[in-house]
């Protein structure tokens, strides 16, 4: 891998373990979603998954989750309620953090432990590239976002992220490594970079760090990175942002904190606590409309036999 410093574009407006507690700054009194008190289907079974963390929303209401321990991956439909293994993956991969290129028909998963990263075409269902983007068994690759020029995956064990370029054709590139400055690459025992979105056209990053309950912004140029003030959230893991909204889902708090950051990126406020009686150590979302669909990963349940996507009201 190169070093460089890719200026990109964003696509669309689309779109853990364990971390050191804190104390969380005052926020609203939580509130159980909508959909959660009185849907049915509030809670669809990944059949046979033997593990989950990563879900991503694909065209319409459909989404696709991850088997965090064997690479598995399922879809499933938020309307209808239930999902389906949809391919079974190599022996020695991990699903871990996930995002859907509609246009080129790609999914791309960030790989956990393996320091690997897929991309899988989801009309063919075969494998369209692999990365390995940091030593197995010394990195945690744990997330990804879009742009409209490939995708960024974080490093939960490093202060860098690793850049894919997708060209014109919709066919992946050589990977590329971008050192991170500033606060954002620096690192603590425990897990560090996690969550990441892709903001401003494409001109921002925004990575959520475990370890501190933390948001930092990053410039996708040059690497330097500037705190995001105001807000704090132990146990921080997968963010979305939606314009100046952002969802930040909190594993082992068992909630999703929604803020409002303000223009410059630089501060940001807690409207909202989203709590459900069927969160279950929650780990990333997907956002479609009003409607969030997480995970739940089951980290303090070791010998959890099912697992499952929740929706809960985004509002």
């Amino acid at each position: 891998m190169r070093k460089i410093h890719p200026r990109i574009s964003i696509r669309r407006a689309a779109a853990g373990l364990l971390a050191l507690a804190a104390v969380f700054v005052p926020a609203p009194t939580a509130a159980a979603s909508r959909a959660d008190a009185g849907d049915r289907r509030a809670v669809i079974t990944l059949p046979g998954a033997t593990g989950a963390e990563g879900i991503a929303a694909g065209e319409g209401t459909t989404f696709f989750a991850g088997d965090r321990l064997n690479g598995n991956i399922y879809r499933g439909d938020i309307g209808r309620g239930k999902a389906k293994l949809f391919l079974t993956a190599p022996a020695g991969r991990a699903a871990l953090g996930m995002k859907v290129d509609e246009h080129n028909d790609l999914l791309f998963v960030a790989g956990g432990a393996t320091g690997q990263a897929y991309v899988y075409n989801i009309e063919t269902k075969k494998t369209e590239a692999t990365y390995q983007l940091a030593a197995a068994g010394a990195s945690f690759i744990n997330d990804v976002t879009l742009t409209e020029d490939g995708a960024w995956f974080t490093n939960s064990q490093a202060g860098e992220l690793y850049f894919v370029p997708v060209n014109r054709h919709g066919d992946p590139g050589a990977s590329q490594t971008l050192a991170l400055k500033g606060p954002a690459g620096e690192l603590e025992k425990g897990f560090n970079l996690n969550g990441i979105a892709s903001v401003r056209d494409g001109h921002a990053l925004i990575v959520a760090h475990s370890a501190r309950g933390v948001l930092y912004t990053v410039d996708p140029e040059t690497g330097a990175s500037a705190s995001i003030t105001g807000v704090s959230f132990p146990n921080v893991d997968g963010i979305i942002v939606r314009d100046n909204t952002l969802w930040a889902v909190q594993n082992f708090s068992n909630q999703v904190s929604r803020i409002r950051l303000n223009h410059g990126l630089d501060s940001g406020a807690v409207r909202q606590v989203i709590t459900s009686k069927h969160f279950d150590v929650p780990t990333t979302a997907a956002l479609f409309g009003d409607t969030l669909a997480l995970v739940n990963a089951k980290f303090s349940t070791p010998d959890a036999s099912s697992f499952e996507a929740v929706l809960v009201d985004a509002r």
